[in-house]
């Protein structure tokens, strides 16, 4: 695998940057503070990443691991209603 492979969809991280590849995950984690780099989040996302990169995991859990880890503690949406169609 490569880390240029790009995400689905790119991750829009809270500064406006935007994740596109997982080289860009990558250099995002690095770039973290100690102490949010070891938050059990940020280590699923690394541990996902390689995997991704190596070939032995999927990019869709690298690419899913990370969102979580960048919305982690952020209040989930609230659903938003559907309306029924009539017959």
């Amino acid at each position: 695998m490569s880390w240029s492979r790009p995400f689905h969809l790119p991750i829009l991280l809270p500064d406006g940057r935007v994740l596109r590849t997982l080289r860009d995950a990558g250099e995002y984690i690095q770039e973290l503070p100690r102490a949010t780099h070891e938050r059990p989040e940020w280590r699923a996302a690394t541990e996902m990443l390689l995997e991704a990169v190596e070939g032995k995991g999927p990019l869709m859990f690298a690419e899913i691991a990370v969102r979580k880890a960048v919305n982690a503690g952020k209040p989930a949406p609230e659903p938003t209603p559907r309306r029924r169609e009539r017959r």
